[in-house]
């Protein structure tokens, strides 16, 4: 009688094994074996990160095996249990994968499909067929969109971590609880002493440094020994934390009335304040955003506020980057001045604050928040609702929404709901940042989630008028190698425009984006149908540089570039100054925010800049969901490609003082995960 060997593995998470009962029957086109026992409770099969081969002898053969069935049944209490893959070794001696990476739990049973990649115009069997159709009504059922606030793109139906399916969470819940993680960061970094102390100012810049760890040789040291000086402050808008706000100025803005006599000192090459408009040496950030947001007000006993500044920057002929004129609201007037390097020292440093204040509350909730992390969790809930487990796509994608989902619920029951941990320190908590996300909706744009064409849209895409962009640079880097890949795995399975056009799955999918992410707006740009091949390929580089490399440009560099609370204050207690020459020392410290505030900021940066346990950078699959030869030679390529960036990145970074990592991919998670 025919015999197969059957070899399970089980993943090395914990709690991953199993001791329930578990049984697995095959189905090929000549017929289906029956249902065998593979393991008796107590066995020690199934355990955590284990390998166990079975031989299932049948009467007849099976002909080519098209499924697998696994049931678990209970043995005694809830046991769930993480299958990795099965292999079969068919009586020719053929080799079947039939890749899994789900939890298996209660007493349910899932059937799996060879790992071969197919479209649906692939299965020409009805069983095949009903399949591929059952899948996606069991997930869809699962994964439902939500929306959590009116405006914002839909989320995943759920209130909290637990109510999460199981293949989506976290596989150990406390490693990302923000109140626990903010709390120990703030142990760790001996602050802790400080954290409830609100209301308490600081005596001078000096006494910050009580809260400061000083690591030798880090950024962070270096900002906070350089954070007052132009070059620095200029510095930051190209290669900080967030550097997707400067844009070339081609016009002075009309709410922004600087004259050249205001600037003539600032600028060194004899030219009118035109003509270097002209020549492309004028850059401009503008926070109109924050234009109208309300401020923090959960605490009765703490005024916070906030700012909309427009900051105009000048190249100087170092090819340094310095700012030259400083508006802090958006209505010019007499009680609105404009701010120049020429006043008095604390004028312009109180004013440069307030620029790096504004600054840091668009990058939380714009650039971070809204453009990385919910936009990630569009394209992950949209991916499990359309594109079966067997799609090309699915298998290309999957690894770069790994725990998206569940970051971003556990940061909706913790961090950014009400009265949740945003609020503790944040001038835009207690609902301010929400309308940050309504308004920045309508910026949010397919062709600005395009990285080259974001950046030549700002005008900021030229290497020798602006040689030090390194997010620039290493992000197009990153950008080209990510859509090579893509490009080679759609070539093995799309084998025309004609291909892509008849994959329903496909237009599901960019449909549920469409209509539920970006909520049906037409001016968002974002397609409702893929054609070609070419744009399919950049539509799939956009989702996978929007999770990978873009959210580690502007994540982990925040312990970097917010520790220093001076540099990136997360509140203001003084509205912005209205007139100039009254600034003191004493007036600036009491602006910022107080020790409890200060404390739990930096608990925040801290804990937000750590990777995750056993995070998986660009360019790892360690979860071998394509099994054909093509598809792995792809990513043999697209390491070899990630590895000369990297030596690229290395090579430029010897010896500088501040060194430009972020988007180094050794340094990428593959997903958006913290």
């Amino acid at each position: 009688m025919p015999s197969y060997t059957v070899t399970v593995a089980t993943g090395s998470q914990w709690f991953a094994g199993t001791d329930d009962y578990v049984y697995l029957s095959l189905e090929g086109t000549a017929g289906c074996s029956e249902r065998h026992l593979l393991d008796k409770p107590f066995y020690n099969d199934f355990e955590r990160g284990a390998i166990d081969s079975y031989d299932v002898t049948v009467e007849e053969d099976l002909g080519e095996i098209q499924l697998i069935k696994i049931e678990k049944r209970k043995y005694w209490y809830q046991d769930d249990w993480y299958l990795k893959c099965i292999t079969v070794k068919t009586p020719m001696g053929d080799y079947l994968e039939f890749p899994c990476y789900r939890w298996i739990t209660d007493e349910k049973e899932i059937v799996l499909r060879d790992g071969r990649a197919k479209l649906p115009r692939d299965d020409k069997t009805q069983i095949l067929k009903q399949h591929r159709r059952k899948e996606l009504e069991t997930r869809q059922k699962m994964y439902r969109w939500k929306e959590w606030h009116p405006g914002f793109p839909l989320s995943i139906d759920a209130h909290s971590h637990r109510d999460l399916p199981r293949d989506i969470q976290f596989d150990n819940e406390k490693g990302i609880d923000f109140i626990l993680n903010y709390s120990k960061a703030m142990e760790n970094l001996y602050v802790n002493r400080f954290m409830h102390m609100f209301q308490s100012s600081w005596s001078d810049f000096a006494d910050f440094e009580r809260i400061f760890v000083r690591i030798s040789n880090t950024i962070s040291e270096y900002v906070m020994q350089h954070w007052k000086e132009d070059f620095m402050f200029g510095y930051q808008f190209l290669n900080g934390c967030n550097p997707v706000l400067i844009r070339r100025c081609t016009e002075i803005p009309k709410k922004l009335p600087v004259t050249m006599d205001m600037v003539e000192c600032s600028l060194e090459r004899n030219l009118t304040l035109e003509e270097e408009v002209k020549q492309g040496n004028i850059f401009i950030v503008d926070y109109e955003l924050l234009d109208g947001v309300d401020a923090n007000k959960t605490d009765p006993c703490t005024i916070q506020y906030l700012a909309a500044p427009i900051c105009l920057l000048y190249k100087n002929l170092e090819n340094k980057i310095v700012p030259i004129a400083i508006q802090l609201g958006q209505k010019p007037g007499p009680d609105n001045p404009i701010f120049l390097p020429s006043d008095a020292t604390y004028d312009w440093l109180l004013a440069k604050i307030w620029v790096r204040s504004s600054d840091f509350h668009i990058h939380q909730t714009v650039t971070h928040l809204l453009r990385t992390h919910l936009v990630s969790e569009v394209f992950g809930i949209a991916m499990f609702r359309q594109l079966p487990a067997v799609h090309p796509l699915f298998k290309l994608l999957v690894p770069h929404m790994r725990f998206t989902i569940a970051i971003n619920t556990k940061a909706r029951e913790q961090l950014i709901c009400e009265c949740g941990l945003f609020d503790k320190a944040n001038a835009t908590g207690g609902g301010g940042h929400v309308q940050m996300v309504q308004k920045a909706m309508k910026d949010l744009t397919y062709s600005s989630l395009c990285f080259p064409e974001e950046i030549k849209a700002k005008g900021m895409d030229s290497k020798e008028d602006i040689p030090y962009y390194y997010y620039r640079d290493d992000g197009i880097k990153v950008w080209e190698a990510i859509k090579s890949f893509a490009e080679d795995v759609i070539h093995i399975y799309y084998e025309s425009d004609e291909v892509v056009c008849e994959d329903v799955e496909l237009q599901a999918f960019v449909k549920d984006i469409y209509v539920y992410g970006m909520r049906g707006v037409k001016t968002s740009g974002f397609p409702k149908m893929i054609r070609t091949r070419e744009k399919l390929a950049e539509y799939l580089t956009v989702i996978i540089f929007t999770t990978s490399a873009q959210h580690a440009a502007v994540n982990f560099g925040q312990y970097d570039w917010c520790s220093w609370i001076p540099n990136a204050p997360p509140t203001m207690r003084c509205p912005p100054p209205t007139e100039k020459g009254t600034v003191t020392i004493e007036q600036i410290v009491e602006s910022l925010p107080d020790r409890g505030r200060s404390c739990w900021h930096l608990g925040a940066v801290w804990a937000l800049s750590q990777f995750q346990d056993n995070e998986l950078f660009l360019g790892a699959y360690p979860d071998e969901h394509f099994v054909e030869k093509p598809v792995k030679e792809a990513m043999a390529k697209f390491r070899k490609n990630l590895d000369e960036i990297v030596s690229a990145v290395a090579e430029r970074n010897k010896n500088k003082k501040l060194p430009y990592y972020y988007l180094s991919p050794d340094r990428i998670p593959n997903s958006v995960a913290v």
